[in-house]
Parts: structure tokens; sequence; C-alpha cells
């Protein structure tokens, strides 16, 4: 009898058929009078290569997208990459360095070069292996957040949303990662159970013989203490009111300080008040106007401004301090303590510092309104429903977005700054320029005369978005393509990015 099946050999069939495919343009759209059924693919990072994680996204939307052709939809999916500024400026800098080149010895441009270089090299490699796939993408469409529409679309943006009065620029407290150098939105901070050690340090009271004992897991950081805090209600620390204290090893004398924010039961209800280097620590210090001292350089090494182990990095610091401090009689005890450390989304082994820090930042408390209510009135649903929880956690806690990043990989800040500080925030130079006239009336200003904010914005300034602009929606709002395909139908993505690019992009839809 003659065999009728044998073992089933996928390349004799799907490059086939992909071709087919193609060469017919079976998955090309465009609008007509049928009904839009659109999927916009959850851009990947240029750096990347398809994961088990990807591959089940994709073929969920793979199956969504040909259920609506097949049900008479004019169905549209649309493939891109994101250009992922922290996680590609590494792998290019890594590349440089086995090069033996140093990024600081370049000029911005022609690290950029190298960037684009290795963006040409890399960045397809992901949207072949969607093709490898199956994956039934528009591919003539397909877009990356820094092509010529979609970087206009964010200095737009930008631009607009500045005019609106709702990006300022500051001096903040930010999350900062000495690896990359670069500021982190909250967002980017992912916390981990540690074990560590609590130091309980003795900070001798001024004109007395005794001493006040302060419980911290960061005695490093004792070079930037200007206060110690007690809670005024704590009755086993009323001896200290109105006193002074000093500084263990660094002899410097502080005031006692009082306010509610003290924790009684944390320790011994003493708290080592240092501005530059804790969230709350800096709201103390704006309270209470106490001196800020930045003892750490943007690589997490120890700055001139500590006096003391200038140069070391900070977690060398903290061993060869709490050895001196033993030595020096400073230590009352040292027990073992479970904390939370932030480390870096982008650099997973690098802990995260707080860091005071000129930053760009978009308030946030109103333009999220109609997003939040949309979602928690079902206009827009999320399966499963259980993270219309986590989305409503994260848009009553929204604070204001940092937007801002210390790199050259990435969407410049068009800002501009005139020789006496005044800021011009335009789309272009040229623009800056006329601004920069009218606003001095000096009209022997050059653009010579303006220097443009190195500051690149966040990457998911762009990716927010990513639904809007890739029908040119930002820069043509009321074109056909935009009208007929926007909103979108589904997105299929994960949970751990529902505030980091689901919410904003509701957010910017509604805004655009």
């Amino acid at each position: 009898m003659k065999e009728l099946s044998r073992t089933y050999t996928p390349s004799e069939v799907e490059d086939k058929w992909y071709a087919y495919w193609m060469e017919n343009n079976l998955f090309h759209s465009e609008p007509d009078h049928r009904e839009p059924y659109t999927i916009v693919i959850p851009p990947p990072n240029v750096t990347g290569i398809l994961h088990m994680g990807h591959m089940l996204n994709n073929t969920i939307q793979d199956i969504l997208i040909r259920r609506a052709r097949m049900k008479g939809k004019n169905a549209l999916w649309i493939p891109g990459t994101d250009h992922a500024s922290i996680a590609t400026e590494a792998k290019v800098v890594a590349k440089l360095a086995a090069e033996g080149i140093k990024k600081s010895d370049l000029t911005r441009e022609d690290f950029l070069k190298h960037a684009w270089e290795w963006k040409e090299k890399h960045g397809g490699i992901i949207l072949e292996q969607l093709k490898k796939l199956g994956a039934s993408c528009d591919w003539s469409r397909t877009a990356f957040t820094m092509d010529e529409i979609r970087s206009k679309s964010v200095i737009h943006v930008f631009c607009d949303l500045y005019n609106k009065g709702l990006i300022y620029r500051g001096k903040r407290m930010v999350n900062w990662d000495p690896k990359a150098c670069t500021a982190l939105s909250d967002a980017e901070v992912v916390y981990r159970e540690e074990h560590s050690k609590l130091y309980y340090l003795r900070y001798k009271i001024v004109g007395e013989d005794g001493y006040a004992i302060v419980a911290t897991t960061r005695p490093e950081t004792i070079m930037g203490d200007t206060a110690m805090c007690i809670n005024p209600d704590d009755p086993k620390n009323q001896h200290l009111r109105g006193k002074k204290v000093i500084v263990p090893l660094v002899g410097r004398e502080i005031p006692v300080i009082e306010d509610a924010y003290v924790d009684i039961e944390f320790g011994t209800g003493c708290l080592k008040v240092t501005p530059a280097h804790d969230m709350n620590d800096n709201m103390l210090g704006q309270k209470h106007s106490l001196e800020t001292i930045d003892i750490f350089n943007e690589d997490g090494t120890i700055s001139d401004a500590a006096g003391m182990y200038v140069g070391m990095d900070r977690f060398d610091v903290r061993k060869q301090i709490a050895i001196d401090l033993e030595k020096a009689g400073l230590i009352e005890k040292v027990e073992d303590y479970e904390n939370k450390v932030g480390y870096s989304e982008r650099n997973p082994d690098t802990a995260t510092e707080p860091r005071l820090s000129d930053q760009w930042f978009l308030k946030m408390s109103e333009i999220s309104k109609p997003a939040h209510r949309a979602v928690m009135d079902d206009v827009i649903r999320f399966v499963p429903e259980k993270f219309k929880n986590t989305y409503n956690h994260w848009m009553e806690e929204i604070k204001d977005w940092c937007i801002s990043r210390q790199l050259w990989w990435g969407h410049r800040v068009p800002a501009y700054y005139l020789p006496d500080g005044k800021i011009i925030v335009a789309e272009n130079i040229e623009s800056a320029l006329e601004q920069a006239i009218s606003l001095t009336g000096n009209a022997s200003l050059t653009i010579a005369d303006l220097k443009q904010d190195e500051d690149c914005l966040d990457t998911w300034f762009s990716s927010w978005l990513w639904p809007i602009s890739l029908f040119n929606g930002i820069l043509d709002p009321d074109n056909e393509e935009i009208k007929y395909y926007y909103p979108t139908s589904d997105l299929v993505t994960g949970p751990d990015i529902i505030f980091f690019w689901v919410a904003r992009m509701i957010i910017a839809g509604f805004e655009y």
C-alpha cells in the first residue's frame, strides 16, 4: 500500500506560502467602506530578538487579525520597532568599549553615527523573525519610533504641551541609574527584597557625654547628613529637643529637628536627614530649610563634597565606613535587616540612587483624568478584568512624569538656551532663533548664540504616541487614515507595562 502521509516539513510549506501572501499583498489595508479592525504591535526594542513572551503575544495578535479578516472586516496589523534609549545606548557603549573606544572621547554626532549603524545592523532582526512566524502584518507600514514622522510628532507634542504649561523644568529628586548615568521615572525602578544590615550609629550630643543613636541601612551617606530628626510626640527622645549632635567620623555639628514624619517605632526613633540622597529626607530638608550636600558623583562614586572616601564606589564605602566606625567606637550594634532596594529596570544589576537633578517633567494630574475615567467606566476594557484594578492603582497615585534622560540616543529635548539663561522651546533651531529675537528684541542674535539642551526624551514619550503617530495623526490630525483606523480595536501586551505604555497611550489619545 502506498504511504499516504509522511512527516510534515515546515520549511517546504511555510516559505512558499508566506512568499505567495507577500507577493499578492494579502496583508495590506487601505481605508474603504468596510468596518476597520486595527491592531498596533507593541514595538519590540531594536536591541532584541524574540523570546517566548513575544511568541505568545504575537500569536494572539495574529489569531485576532486573521479572524477579523475572515469575518470580512478591513483588518490592519501594523508592525514596528522602538529605539529603546537606555538599552540601545548601553549596547552601543559596550560595543565601542570592546573596540577600545570610550563614549566620552566621541562627539554626540560621532556617537550617533555608531548608534545608527548598530540599529541598521540589528534593528530588523526581530521583524524578520516575525515574518518567519507567519505574522500577517502590513509590512509596507513598518514604522520606527525615531523615523521622520514619529520623530517630528514627538517634538511637536513636546512643544505643544510646553506651550500649554504642562511641561516644566525643575530641580527635583529623581531615581538615578549610576551605570547609565541617567534619570529614570518612578515606573522604571524595580524593588527587590534584600538581606541587608541595619547599623546603629552613635551621634555625640554637643555639650554632653551621651550619644543619640541612629539606625540606618546606608552608613555611606552620613557625609551628607545635615540634621537629625525626632518625632515631637516621642517620649524617649524628648531629651534631644533643641540640641545639636555630631555626625560620626565627619565631625560636623547638625541640629536636631522635630517632625511628625518620623516613625517612633523604627530603630531608635532618631532619623538621620540627608536631603540630597533620599526622597523623604529631601522633603524634610525643604520644609525645615536644611543645607543640601550631594556626596555622590553621577556614576555612584563619592564626590569631593563628601570630604572623605572621595572617588570610591558607594558600596565599597559602605564596607569601609562600617570598619572605620567600628574602630572609632561609633557603632552601637549591627542587625540583620530585610528591606526593599530599588534597581534600574533597564540595568537590572544596578541599584538606583535618589538624586537631585535638573530634569524636564510633564504634569500628570489633570491630563490623566479622561484616561482614568475611560477605563473605570468600561469605555476601554481590560481582559482579564482584574487588570482594571492595577490600572486604577497607578492612575490614582499618578505623579509628574520625568521625561528627560541623560542620553544621546533618542529624541533630543527641543529646548534652546540663550546666553542669559532664558529657555526657548521650539520644533527646530530656526524657529527658536525667531522666538529668541522676538523675546529679546536683539536682532543680532544668531544660531550660534543658541545652545540646545543635551538631554534626550524618555523612550516612552515616543511610544505613548504610537497608535496616533502611526497614522500621522499628530502632524495631520484630520487625515483620512487617522479618522478611519483610530482608535484601534485591540491591544495585546504584558501587564508589566500597563502604566509605562498602556495608560500613557490612552492619555495621549484623549489629549490628541
